[in-house]
């Protein structure tokens, strides 16, 4: 079972990406959502980076749409992460989206916040159990072993590659689905691509592609292993407690 904290931080991601396509999105383009990188909180394997998305939608005429996003994830070596949620944006808007949520997490004491810049407010909640120490959707990870084999489902071990100096493991899986399950009236093909660092305990790169709705494709670059800045893990002094759109409690 999912700890809250994985389910939190997934939800988040996917909350994140469907926010920025409303904003962005033209309302005759839809964005399912799609699984993200999810950070692992454990101890002694720092590292920061930079998420990179593309996306291509499907339109209702057959033509597609093109969208793109970046965010920041850390780690320290405390196991504390920082995740950063910014919107899709059109390919043809070069302006860097804007930071909507960051989301931080200390394994230590299970406090978990969520940060909010346009407004400068956060909420903090502790977890109740320990959340998992490997990604939750990694086929090329270990703890995917236990997934339970189907019919429609074929997996490929796609081998060891290099990723910004760092090994990792990649896995194809596909997934046919027949005509009366697919909503087409034909057979549908959906593929997944996850490329797991064992050493970082993290996906670097996953691909998603189906022909129904489209692609995505998520990676990490700039990777680097120093230790990342202690005040990214920290609520900054000038937030106050609250939530966005919350009116600030007068001070009388």
């Amino acid at each position: 079972m999912r700890s809250r904290i994985a389910v939190g931080c997934l939800m988040l991601a996917l909350a994140g990406a469907a926010a920025g396509a409303a904003a962005q999105t033209p309302q005759h383009v839809f964005l399912p959502p799609v699984r993200g990188i999810f950070v692992t909180p454990i101890p002694n394997a720092p590292f920061s980076g930079t998420i990179s998305v593309q996306r291509t939608a499907i339109r209702p005429d057959g033509g597609t749409a093109q969208f793109w996003s970046v965010r920041r994830i850390a780690r320290d070596s405390q196991g504390r992460i920082y995740n950063e949620f910014r919107p899709l944006q059109p390919a043809s808007v070069t302006a860097m989206p804007p930071v909507m949520t960051i989301h931080l997490y200390d394994p230590q004491s299970r406090q978990t916040e969520y940060l909010y810049p346009q407004s400068k407010v956060y909420t903090a909640t502790l977890v109740n159990r320990p959340p998992r120490t490997d990604t939750t959707d990694g086929f090329a990870s270990p703890s995917s072993q236990s997934t339970p084999p189907s019919d429609f489902t074929k997996t490929e071990d796609l081998g060891y590659r290099t990723m910004d100096g760092v090994e990792v493991h990649g896995v194809r899986v596909t997934q046919t689905l027949p005509p009366d399950v697919s909503g087409t009236g034909s057979e549908v093909v959906v593929t997944d691509e996850y490329w797991y660092s064992a050493n970082l305990r993290l996906n670097l790169e996953i691909r998603h592609n189906d022909p129904r709705s489209g692609s995505v494709t998520m990676q990490v670059t700039d990777l680097n292993s120093n230790e990342p800045d202690p005040s990214l893990f920290t609520v900054p002094a000038d937030y106050r407690m609250g939530v966005p759109g919350q009116a600030a409690k007068s001070d009388q």
